[in-house]
């Protein structure tokens, strides 16, 4: 269960909210998994806190990816003003 909650915060600290599907399945997953936990059904605790732990970290990698194409798209743009200014002066 440790490892699904730090998932879950790890990937909230980098931006992964309720608008992500994967982000919402793994909040839903864990709390089924907790609440299996209280009612000591262990087996399924495990499994839905292991969803919930992939789900996290692909909810994760959705917003990083996100991020670094934002990033590209950025440096995509400097680039050509940069060229369209080096070709102006010639």
């Amino acid at each position: 269960m440790g490892l699904t909650v730090k998932a879950v915060e790890q990937a909230r600290a980098v931006g992964a909210d309720g608008q992500i599907a994967e982000m919402q399945l793994a909040e839903k997953k864990l709390a089924r998994a907790e609440k299996n936990m209280g009612e000591e059904d262990f087996k399924r605790a495990r499994v839905f806190a292991e969803q919930a732990e992939l789900d996290a970290r692909l909810a994760e990698a959705k917003v990083l990816t996100q991020k670094s194409q934002a990033q590209l798209d950025e440096l995509n743009t400097r680039i050509t003003r940069l060229r369209k200014q080096l070709g102006d002066q010639q």
